[in-house]
Formats: structure tokens, sequence, C-alpha cells
């Protein structure tokens, strides 16, 4: 975890942030970009999504992730929230099944 001024796919400053592989490791990502999202993004994109289904859907990038259907909500509540708000996050059916 490093501390930056701002998550890459929220906005929100000053936070915490992880390295997010665009495109998962185990799907090939190990050298393709990745960006530095904050704790809550990062744990709802895997909560929503399989590594398979962030490449099958096309969510390797940053345009795409914040125009997803499901994103979208997520990331317009969280940005109204104090930078030091890490909410529970529940995985989604999809993902537990997997």
């Amino acid at each position: 975890m490093i501390m930056s001024n701002r998550c890459e796919l929220c906005g929100r400053e000053p936070v915490n942030t992880t390295v997010h592989h665009l495109t998962p490791k185990e799907m090939g990502g190990t050298f393709l970009p990745t960006a530095n999202l904050c704790i809550p993004c990062h744990k709802q994109i895997h909560s929503l999504y399989t590594n398979r289904d962030i490449v099958t859907l096309g969510l390797t990038d940053l345009q795409s992730l914040r125009q997803d259907e499901r994103m979208i909500p997520f990331i317009r509540w969280i940005r109204k929230q104090p930078a030091t708000t890490i909410p529970r996050v529940h995985k989604s059916n999809h993902v537990r099944k997997s």
C-alpha cells in the first residue's frame, strides 16, 4: 500500500492506494499497465468481477471501468465520502461462485 495524492478511478484525495493490474496478472497482465486505486475502488472491482470477467468485458482501462454500469453508482457514491472511508464490500454471488 502506498500513500498517493489521488485515486485514479474515483479521484478522491489524499488516499492510500494499492496497485491494480488493469489486465489481471493471471490473464497475462503482469507487465501491462497498472493504476493506483484507493482501497474501496479496488475492492469494489474485485467484488463485482472475476479476473476473467475483467478481460472478457473489456474492463482493462480506467475509462471502461468508469463507464461500467455496475461501477458508475459506486464511483458516484464513493466520491462523496471522506478519504478515510473504507466501506464494507460484499462479493457478488457471481464472484463467490467462481
